[in-house]
């Protein structure tokens, strides 16, 4: 039977454990696919500890398997699926979790994964590039604007560096000190994250920040917030929806569509995104991978290559 990664309850890392699933099969609008790549993001052990996103509905049903994003090639077509053939090889948004030999992706938020993109890099795309696309593109920034990223050293803020970079924007990237030489090499100013963190983004940018992409939340959040005079361009994907309201800015809308994959995985292919796949691991360290991400220190990406 196919390998899983799963977790069996709300709670912490004692919930996770490795299990042999039966395949599944694709519904209405769905495609099945054969793994090849899964991208592993903070919102994995979130949900394991009991999350509901926006649109959640109804009780999760447990073995829960872990992932939001993978790459592979389709098995199977659901009824309905158009544009898309067995053995196509795709990118996108899992229907219930992706660190596993097979995954059912939505049809309408995947995508054909061009040649010259790699299984590993086209895993990352579809979570941290697309929302970080879908959050430069709310912000609508003039060229030359300046724009703080909170936790830029991540796989979003990394992504959203380089994206607001492309659109010609002036960033200025919070991380930790640790992150500072990574940051830097994104084409951002590098602040440290800590104490005193509105001094320094002053001192960083003298002449003010026009807008804030947070991926942090709390005290970062707020203390991001007070740099701003329009709140208007505060937007968060690290705080809860009523957290960053109660400050005068939004949530990232996402769009959720197969046109903004393609739009990054143009970028990357176009060499201007670099998804900074930077720890891979095999589907039996799934373990080791999520907990390289909840420890918070992973730089760019980290993906489980679940097949060659």
């Amino acid at each position: 039977m196919p390998k899983a990664y799963v977790f069996t309850r709300y709670g912490g890392p004692e919930t996770e454990a490795f299990a042999e699933l039966d395949r599944p099969s694709p519904g209405p609008g769905q495609l099945l696919v054969a793994v090849r790549a899964a991208g592993v993001n903070p919102v994995d052990w979130k949900l394991r500890g009991g999350l509901r996103r926006p649109g959640d509905t109804g009780e999760r049903v447990f073995p829960a398997v872990f992932g939001s994003e993978v790459s592979g090639v389709v098995e199977q077509l659901g009824d309905g699926v158009t544009g898309f053939a067995v053995g196509d090889e795709v990118f996108g948004n899992t229907v219930a979790g992706g660190y596993a030999e097979y995954a059912l992706l939505a049809a309408e938020v995947t995508a054909h994964k061009p040649a010259r993109l790699s299984f590993a890099d086209a895993a990352t795309l579809p979570v941290a590039a697309a929302t970080a696309y879908d959050g430069v593109r709310q912000l609508d920034l003039p060229a030359c604007a300046t724009l703080l990223i909170t936790g830029a050293g991540g796989g979003v803020g990394a992504a959203a560096v380089q994206i607001a970079r492309n659109f010609g924007l002036r960033v200025v990237g919070v991380a930790s000190a640790a992150k500072k030489d990574f940051v830097e090499s994104l084409g951002a100013v590098h602040v440290p994250a800590g104490p005193g963190l509105p001094e320094r983004v002053r001192a960083a940018a003298p002449d003010g920040v026009d807008a804030v992409y947070d991926l942090v939340g709390g005290a970062v959040l707020a203390e991001a917030a007070g740099l701003l005079a329009d709140r208007t361009k505060l937007i968060s994907a690290g705080a809860a929806p009523r957290t960053v309201a109660e400050l005068g800015g939004s949530r990232v809308a996402r769009a959720r569509t197969a046109a903004v994959l393609d739009a990054v995985a143009d970028l990357v292919v176009g060499g201007r995104l670099n998804p900074y796949v930077t720890q891979r691991f095999p589907l039996d360290r799934a373990d080791e991978a999520l907990c390289s991400v909840e420890d918070g220190h992973a730089l760019g990406k980290t993906v489980i290559e679940v097949a060659e």
